[in-house]
């Protein structure tokens, strides 16, 4: 039997994040997560700030979330911080991911060619920084939940088989 995979969901978003919209994002990561078998431990909405991104992703990898989930931030527009954000605060970028995910929403959409959406080794937490939009989120997020277990049990400093 596998370990439990602890996940962390952190939706950024200065217009959820003050009421003014409701977060449909970080809802669809949970459905999909629970899908998986994955059991989600902490929940944020947190504006476009990279102190705030900064802060809750570590405060999420410190109550044992081996996975941390972004979505939101990861476009082109003024206010999209979550890449530098977390580009911030890691060990190690992990670009397989990030290609992964744009090759593979290529297919659906031309615009995913505007996606900086990444995965990186944060404390003992892998993070993944998703698109804002919850379907495009929750593809991604099945693009590459293949390489999730293994690339957790790394972060955490699990011995590696492979």
């Amino acid at each position: 039997m596998s370990a439990r995979l602890f996940v962390g969901i952190i939706t950024v978003s200065d217009r959820a994040s003050s009421g003014e919209y409701e977060d449909h994002g970080g809802p669809a990561l949970r459905q999909a997560c629970l899908e998986f078998g994955w059991e989600v431990l902490a929940e944020a909405i947190v504006p476009d700030e990279i102190e705030a991104i900064q802060r809750t992703i570590r405060a999420f990898s410190a109550q044992g979330c081996g996975l941390v989930l972004t979505t939101g931030g990861t476009g082109i527009a003024l206010r999209d911080v979550t890449p530098e954000a977390i580009r911030g605060i890691l060990r190690v970028e992990i670009p397989g991911f990030g290609e992964t995910m744009r090759m593979r929403s290529l297919e659906i959409t031309p615009n995913a060619i505007l996606s900086r959406s990444l995965a990186a080794i944060v404390d003992r937490s892998l993070v993944v920084a998703l698109p804002g939009k919850p379907s495009g989120a929750v593809e991604c997020l099945g693009f590459v939940k293949g390489a999730i277990p293994h690339s957790v049990k790394l972060a955490q400093g699990v011995p590696s088989s492979c």
